[in-house]
């Protein structure tokens, strides 16, 4: 009874070495006897039991967060800059032989040429043309770990943090940027409202009988004011005509 639990357990274990079950998204890379001899999944794998061996290798999207990293721009700021990659494994075998640990090397190498690439850019191109940047970092790594068999599908800054001072700075540059557009907008006010004054005195000029009309208009304007006195001015085209008969008399 004894004998025959011991060769059942056997069994079982020499089973469970010899068939392996590799998801969708799974592959393995099988070694009999130290040599790689493919890959193998998705579904059932059957392997030899203690000659070979099997390294699973997922294919899906993977998601790096690069930490921190303090960078000097060109423009001599000093700043922290974190990131996030998007890559996945194209070529299991490549991923398993020519690197010891894929995901750690593509994260050194991602870290490396963070702060290689942002340390040639200014802090303005750094604010204002993160996609470019973006873009940039994606090739390179990209470039670096083709030889892998990892495809680096996106590289993203997520947040640049700057400097108490430099935030200060940056501050008072937009206020007075918002200050120098107010001034501007209010220039541009005066100077479309003398144009119209201009315009309305120009057709006033051409027409003295609308001086008359707009005179009888501030009147009927001021009376209906509820005011004790009034003082408005007399046109001097109304006393011309009394001046014209003295002169006759």
């Amino acid at each position: 009874m004894f004998v025959n639990l011991v060769l059942l357990i056997l069994i079982i274990m020499i089973l469970s070495s010899m068939i392996k079950i590799l998801r969708e998204y799974e592959r393995g890379v099988v070694f009999r006897l130290g040599r790689c001899v493919g890959v193998r999944g998705p579904g059932i794998v059957i392997l030899l039991p203690f000659i070979d061996k099997m390294v699973k290798v997922s294919l899906r999207t993977v998601v790096l967060d690069v930490p921190p990293q303090d960078v000097i721009t060109k423009d001599n700021v000093s700043v922290k800059v974190n990131a996030v990659v998007y890559f996945r494994v194209l070529e299991p075998m490549k991923a398993v032989l020519e690197v010891e640990d894929y995901y750690y090397a593509t994260s050194q190498i991602a870290q490396t040429t963070l702060r290689s690439v942002l340390g040639e850019a200014e802090l303005d191109e750094l604010l204002a043309h993160r996609e470019k940047l973006n873009q940039r970092l994606q090739r390179i790594i990209d470039e670096q770990t083709d030889p892998w068999g990892v495809k680096v599908s996106a590289v993203e800054i997520k947040h640049v943090d700057l400097p108490q001072e430099m935030q200060r700075v940056m501050a008072r540059q937009a206020e007075a940027e918002r200050e120098r557009r107010a001034k501007i907008i209010a220039a541009e006010g005066e100077y479309q409202a003398a144009q119209k004054l201009k315009e309305a005195a120009e057709i006033l000029a051409a027409n003295p009988i609308t001086v008359q009309l707009r005179f009888l208009q501030t009147l009927t304007e001021i009376s209906s004011e509820n005011a004790t006195t009034v003082v408005f001015p007399i046109p001097i085209e109304l006393l011309k005509t009394f001046v014209g008969l003295e002169k006759k008399s």
